[in-house]
């Protein structure tokens, strides 16, 4: 009886340990990018790349926030799509031709992880390691960091190495499989002493990455269509909250928890949310204004789901209706973003709804009175008219003819800060309205027309009732004490 109890004892033990494990797994999202979409990118890589080449794509590096405190890890995005590895100190080479290994075994890709480290795993989370790449992410030639020191890797019969630049800031690793370690081995092995080396490619690295990553497959659409609803619908409640006595703060912070309801990790970059003059600041991020007053609150916060971010701006009064002044200059901005939308097609030429809304912009200016001359509308709408959005919100494009489905951002804009050279009244209007269009084969799809943008129908949205009216936080008691000197 003894042998048949042990063993029953082993078996609810591994019943234990099992459904704990899968306890574990459950309750996480399920609609990440498949293994299938990232092989498809590797291959589609390697079928650009030239003959006799080999593509290496490192991790990103982690990068101290405070002491010993990692910022929120963000991988690489190059490396994100062609593996979904979402871990440091990695890197995947990818070869033209088949390699032929000391087994006699091919291979035409090679991965390299950090392992699995269960005192290491207490403290930054869990890791995949060898055998979870090969189960989750499907790539079977996978080894741990600590491996390619000794992998008999010859690089010196490949004519390019198309790879980017190498960080010149990295700490010294602790271990072979660091990735300062992997990049001072890398470079051993292919005996690169100079950046400049001449078979180093990191053109080609460019082109065949932004020729994949402008276009977008519908597994990518997919997770943007998430990230720019779930921005809209941050950008809606902002406008039904908004009142006069809330801070810049408050409103990035109401933003950014709807994101987060909705299973958004991040955001797309850092958000910008500036009352009156601070809106005229393009890349205002402070957000430190402690009441918005009766002012115009220029947003431009987008989510990021699962690693694809959106970019949506709004600009909202709030009073909830627009001044005789702010109703103007937004109107202007609208219609420059109408002229715009227009001109989006297959085939079509950015420069030309970038002319567009520049014309726009520049004959109501000149006829307002704001300039004098048209050559003169880049003192109050300096920048470009957008930009390819995806893993990066400035996404990754060779930024030639636009074509079905690339996904684009159309953002004119209008900013008059304080003490212009102009009338009185106009200073401190700053006005961005940004929607996200994907390119059809006739015309676009306004992917962002999940938050109104007509000043009507901002006025009507900024009238309805929020669901965290009713969301009252206590007083703080601490209170700041004078100090005399």
């Amino acid at each position: 009886m003894q042998p048949m109890r042990s063993s029953r004892f082993f078996l609810l033990l591994l019943f234990v340990f099992v459904s704990t494990f899968v306890q574990a797994q459950e309750d996480l999202p399920t609609d990440y990018l498949s293994p299938q979409f990232h092989k498809s990118r590797r291959e589609a890589a390697r079928a650009s790349m030239p003959e006799n080449s080999v593509m290496v794509v490192f991790a990103a590096p982690e990068r101290t926030f405070s002491n010993d405190v990692n910022y929120f890890y963000h991988q690489n995005p190059d490396l994100y799509y062609f593996t979904g590895y979402k871990e440091p100190h990695a890197v995947l080479f990818l070869f033209k031709e088949p390699q032929k290994a000391p087994d006699g075994s091919t291979f035409t890709e090679l991965f390299f992880v950090q392992k699995k480290d269960p005192r290491s795993e207490q403290w930054t989370g869990r890791r995949l390691g060898e055998t979870g790449v090969k189960e989750k992410l499907g790539i079977q030639t996978v080894y741990t960091g600590d491996a390619f020191k000794n992998f008999a890797l010859d690089f010196s019969p490949f004519t390019k190495i198309i790879a980017e630049g190498f960080p010149d800031d990295l700490k010294h690793g602790r271990s072979d499989g660091d990735l300062y370690n992997l990049m001072q081995q890398f470079k051993q092995k292919a005996a690169i002493t100079d950046a400049k080396d001449p078979r180093l490619d990191a053109k080609s690295f460019y082109q065949i990455t932004a020729k994949l990553r402008e276009t977008k497959t519908p597994e990518e659409m997919y997770l943007l269509r998430r990230a720019v609803e779930i921005s809209c619908m941050a950008h809606n409640e902002a406008m039904k909250a908004l009142r006069p006595d809330m801070s810049e703060l408050e409103i990035q912070g109401l933003m950014e928890y709807v994101h987060k309801r909705y299973g958004s990790e991040e955001v797309g970059y850092g958000s910008i949310v500036g009352a009156g003059d601070n809106g005229c600041i393009l890349h205002y991020m402070e957000n430190s204004k402690t009441k918005i007053g009766n002012d115009l609150l220029l947003m431009d916060v987008g989510a990021s789901y699962h690693g694809y971010s959106a970019d949506v701006t709004r600009t909202i009064p709030a009073r909830g209706k627009f001044s005789p002044e702010e109703k103007t200059i937004y109107q202007l901005v609208y219609d420059a973003q109408e002229a715009a939308f227009k001109t989006l097609h297959d085939g079509a030429k950015f420069a030309d709804a970038s002319k567009a809304a520049n014309d726009v912009i520049a004959d109501g200016l000149l006829k307002l009175g704001i300039i004098k001359d048209k050559k003169d509308v880049r003192k109050y709408y300096p920048h470009g008219l957008g930009h390819h959005i995806g893993l990066d919100v400035h996404d990754r494009s060779e930024y030639g003819p636009l074509t079905k489905d690339m996904v684009i951002t159309i953002e004119p804009g209008i900013y008059i800060p304080l003490n212009s050279d102009c009338d009185k009244k106009w200073w401190g209007i700053g006005v961005r309205i940004e929607d996200d269009a994907l390119i059809t084969q006739d015309g676009y799809e306004l992917l962002s027309a999940f938050s109104p943008r007509s000043v009507a129908d901002i006025e009507k949205m900024m009238a309805e009732k929020t669901v965290i009216d009713n969301y009252k936080l206590p007083a703080l008691k601490t209170q700041q004490k004078k100090v005399s000197f």
